[in-house]
């Protein structure tokens, strides 16, 4: 099944889809082990980043969506650690991860796939895209006047030393997009998954894929870090990486199954959309709301609904074209 060469951009009636607007963003950081932070958004689901610093060097994981969010992903660094900032790794191409690349100095190496890489080539469409998720406050976008493309980039595998802590950096196919970039980090057994995988319970989002591709890469993940314990999602909430590889896998199993015998029987996209489970139809996983403040659950679970649905029409068009 091949798969499309740009992000989806039919919705279903009604979505809403994340706020990706960085209007009262705050990055708290949260530190994993020494030498190792998450700087944690605020107001979920707005972007997550991370600092991770050895002996000799430190390295950010993402840009940010505007010039000044990236000034304020270097400012939180330079707080945390003097070592100097020499890597940007960009888990996706999407612009609320890389428009604010252009902000970081010429001699920080900017890291990412070779797909990625390849997916960054029309800033005037992916501005439009990611317009639509600002929530009002698009013009924030005029500021965006470069898109700076990664300097370094790797097919399925890199590491970076940073002088006493090794960085590595994983593409195990297509997910979310079709160039996911995972940074983990072995001593802290963390791992930064960008929009490739969030906490157990959030639905993910098959902007330029399919349910069959991204188990595969999901069980290559699993049989890769072994070890894996935490991970810092591109949006969310921290949780088990275990866990959330599992909960994923069960879904996107389910979904693709259902999908594709709805379109065999010749249902619509409204009768898909009706005979699909929805795990969100009643409430969220418990282990998910612990994880949320109380106020952000109720807001989550709409975008979760959201994401659903749009994940039955990607998946659903993969199958069968209008």
């Amino acid at each position: 099944m091949p798969l499309p060469e740009r992000e989806i951009a039919e919705r279903p009636h009604g979505y809403g889809g994340p706020n990706l607007s960085p209007v009262g963003l705050e990055l708290l950081p949260h530190e994993l082990t020494p030498g190792v932070w998450a700087l944690m958004a605020n107001l979920a689901p707005k972007d997550n980043n991370g600092v991770v610093t050895g002996r000799a060097a430190t390295l950010v994981i993402d840009a940010g969506i505007t010039p000044d969010v990236s000034a304020r992903i270097r400012t939180a660094a330079a707080a945390l650690t003097d070592r100097p900032l020499r890597y940007l790794v960009n888990t996706t191409y999407h612009g609320d991860h890389t428009f604010g690349n252009a902000a970081f100095p010429d001699d920080v190496v900017i890291v990412s796939s070779t797909v990625n890489k390849a997916n960054m080539a029309d800033l005037a469409y992916e501005k439009q895209t990611r317009s639509a998720n600002m929530y009002g406050d698009a013009a924030l976008l005029d500021q965006v006047t470069e898109w700076r493309k990664p300097d370094l980039t790797f097919t399925s595998y890199a590491e970076i030393d940073l002088g006493g802590r090794t960085v590595e950096l994983h593409h195990f196919g297509p997910g979310n997009g079709p160039g996911d970039t995972i940074v983990h980090v072995p001593d802290a057994r963390t791992a930064w998954t960008g929009n490739f995988l969030c906490h157990a319970g959030i639905a993910p989002m098959l902007l330029q894929g399919g349910p069959s591709p991204y188990v595969t890469s999901l069980r290559k993940m699993r049989e890769t870090l072994p070890h894996l314990e935490t991970i810092v999602p591109g949006h969310g909430p921290m949780g088990s990486g275990p866990a959330a590889v599992a909960d994923l896998i069960t879904y996107l199993e389910r979904l693709d199954d259902e999908v594709r015998q709805s379109v065999q029987a010749g249902r619509t996209l409204e009768e898909t959309y009706a005979s699909c489970t929805d795990p969100w139809a009643g409430h969220l996983d418990p282990s998910l709301s612990a994880a949320l403040p109380e106020a952000a659950r109720h807001a989550m679970l709409a975008l979760c609904r959201d994401l659903h649905r749009l994940n039955v029409l990607a998946t659903y068009r993969l199958y069968r074209h209008p």
